[in-house]
């Protein structure tokens, strides 16, 4: 099973590549499978025992998914290459928008560098590009102590979260 890190640790992942036909597939499998496959099958999907994923290129509206994140565990999106920053948005719509507590895995074109700045727009997950050192990537993630900007973390911006006495919510606790 390949590597990848979750949750600011190394774990194997457990899913299946991309699906694309339930056909042979055991049902206590975890798969991942296109919002096509998801809207085609949506019954059978949310039935099954494995757990279920979903995966987005950054071109993907995530809307088309809105109405079944209650039955998602997983949702990848693809980054083709790394100067591609919809999926950044995708991820920041699926945690503020739609409230999504569930896995957001950024997969594609991900490195260490890129790690810090997924993560402040929701990502929890990471398969790195093929050649990344999953335990030299994890440092990427605390590469800042700070930013001065909102993020999915911070809802305001530092200048506010100092205030003495201030919560990270911006009132003063």
């Amino acid at each position: 099973m390949p590597e990848l890190i979750r949750d600011h640790a190394i774990v194997q992942d457990s899913y299946l590549p991309r699906v694309t036909s339930l056909t042979g597939v055991d049902p206590w499998e975890d798969i991942i499978v296109s919002p096509d496959l998801l809207l085609a099958e949506r019954d059978s999907l949310t039935q099954r025992p494995g757990k279920l994923g979903v995966w987005l290129e950054t071109s993907d509206d995530p809307e088309v998914i809105a109405k079944d994140l209650v039955h998602l565990d997983l949702v990848v999106v693809h980054f083709p290459v790394f100067t591609d920053g919809r999926g950044h948005s995708t991820a920041r719509l699926l945690r503020e928008h739609y409230h999504y507590q569930g896995e957001i895995r950024a997969m594609g074109d991900v490195f260490k560098e890129t790690l810090h700045y997924l993560a402040r727009c929701g990502f929890n997950a990471f398969a790195l590009r093929p050649g990344e050192s999953p335990e030299s990537a994890l440092s990427g993630l605390d590469v800042f102590s700070e930013a001065y900007q909102t993020s999915v973390e911070h809802r305001f911006p530092l200048f506010r979260r100092r205030l003495v006495g201030a919560t990270d919510t911006g009132k003063p606790s």
